[in-house]
């Protein structure tokens, strides 16, 4: 195939998801047909290509499976999700979330002069598409809140990215043999590879932004696959015993040291420990995520320590985490200058040295990229929003009705979290991130909302109470004993 042809595919792949999306919703459940819609354009759709239209943003890969998947819910749920629940935290750092582009590009008209390098100001009509852009990124947070919120969805979207990582092994075994060719023959995708090498091997990128991301796509089905092992769920025939570990395999073949560590961590503390003990991991994690910058700026961070470390383990990995932590230095300094509401977009929050104004700035993290953007508004709207849904999962917790809710609960939490710290790092987060975040949200919400119903016992004054087939590890009607939580 030609350049030209497989480029033209990937215009045509982005026109038909839609279809693919119809065809989902007709024919599926509305949350499962949600969570793969958005899972299989997240993983499937070519990253590069995109659609644009005069006034409004650019139509690609994360942006047609979110407006594909709101469409589906309509027609097949007959009505529009709702948006906003009330009026609590949540609605506050959401509305924060889409505010401030508006209040950033207004504070940001000037226009920056370094050197010969020129960054036009941030005018209304720029604020506008920000807003709307962010909007259609975070589409699926409330897909998934409104649609994703009970215990059988939970299961389902552990499943379904258990079985995704398994489908997905392919094309990465593919590719750790082959190299990472597929983008480029199906899409046209002509990236340079040479970051993807690792001792003498490639990293895989399907399709997907790089490596490392692929990576940590992998962890997180290993870990989805040990919660259903955890319940003695069977995925298809195949006990998820041993889907967790053909998908542990999987992620050590991506050659990714921060997925290593996630999965070595996680992955046993998902199969042994309690879910009360993983709800507290999970707290300590993005709590860490979210005092990061000002840790960094306070000098508290052991940022001495991680480097000793990675030098004793390998010294091409230690400067590249030295290469990382001074970036962050002369960004964060940078971004302290418009500490509030930050720069705006243009790459404006990047640092320029120089009489021809080079841009000398790595911008790797996704909180510095927001830090830098949004300021530290910005940054406490989503950083918050994202932590806020993991202590409300610790929160809820305790209403669980049985073991099985509850190690779907503290395993989703889990995947958020570390979501949230991989952030730190990289700019990993994307439309499947924000479903992950609404469906854990929409979850612990409904079983508070549980606890505010009739009693099986008061519905037996006004209609007979219905019979449910209990579950196999179901606790008793009236055992109270949350101890193994």
């Amino acid at each position: 195939m030609t350049d030209t042809h497989t480029t033209f595919f990937a215009y045509i792949a982005l026109l038909l998801w839609p279809a693919a999306a119809l065809y989902l919703y007709s024919t599926r459940p509305v949350g499962q047909a949600t969570i793969w819609t958005i899972l299989g354009g997240y993983l499937l759709l070519p990253p590069g290509a995109q659609i644009k239209f005069e006034m409004v943003p650019a139509f690609g890969k994360e942006s047609i499976p979110n407006l594909s998947a709101l469409i589906g819910c309509m027609l097949c749920a007959r009505r529009m999700p709702k948006f906003f629940r009330g009026f609590g935290l949540a609605e506050v750092l959401i509305l924060s979330i889409l505010i401030v582009p508006l209040i950033t590009s207004l504070l940001n008209g000037d226009t920056i002069r370094i050197g010969q390098t020129v960054l036009p100001g941030v005018g209304t009509y720029d604020a506008g598409s920000a807003m709307i852009a962010e909007f259609i990124f975070i589409l699926p947070f409330f897909l998934a809140r409104d649609f994703l919120r009970s215990a059988d969805d939970n299961a389902d979207l552990l499943r379904v990215m258990a079985i995704a990582g398994l489908a997905y092994s392919l094309p990465i075994l593919f590719e750790v043999r082959m190299s990472p060719q597929l983008q480029f023959w199906i899409y046209g995708d002509s990236r340079v590879f040479v970051t993807e090498l690792r001792d003498g091997s490639f990293r895989p990128i399907v399709f997907l932004q790089n490596g490392l991301v692929v990576a940590f796509f992998a962890t997180t089905a290993a870990v989805a696959a040990a919660s259903l092992w955890r319940t003695q769920t069977r995925i298809g025939r195949l006990p998820a015993g041993v889907i967790t570990t053909y998908l542990s395999f999987i992620v050590v073949l991506c050659r990714t040291l921060s997925s290593l560590v996630y999965g070595g961590v996680l992955i046993p503390l998902i199969r042994w420990a309690s879910p009360r003990m993983q709800l507290g991991v999970a707290c300590v994690l993005v709590t860490v995520a979210l005092s990061y910058p000002l840790l960094r700026e306070a000098d508290l961070f052991p940022t001495k320590s991680m480097l000793e470390a990675a030098t004793a383990i390998d010294t091409d990995r230690a400067a590249s985490l030295k290469t990382r932590f001074d970036n962050e230095d002369q960004l964060l300094k940078h971004a302290w200058e418009r500490p509030w509401f930050g720069w705006g977009r243009f790459a404006r929050n990047r640092v320029y040295h120089g009489l021809n104004g080079r841009d000398s700035s790595i911008t790797d993290g996704y909180w510095i990229i927001t830090l830098g953007t949004f300021g530290l508004v910005g940054f406490i709207a989503q950083f918050g929003l994202l932590g806020l849904v993991v202590f409300r999962a610790a929160m809820a917790l305790k209403l669980s009705q049985s073991m099985r809710e509850a190690v779907y609960l503290a395993a989703l939490a889990l995947i958020v979290a570390i979501n949230v710290v991989d952030l730190l790092p990289n700019a990993s987060i994307s439309p499947w991130t924000w479903l992950l975040v609404g469906t854990l949200l929409g979850r612990a919400e409904e079983l508070y909302a549980s606890t505010r119903r009739p009693t099986p016992t008061e519905n037996l004054l006004v209609a007979p109470m219905k019979v449910q087939r209990a579950d196999a590890i179901q606790l008793k009607p009236g055992n109270t004993d949350r101890k193994k939580y």
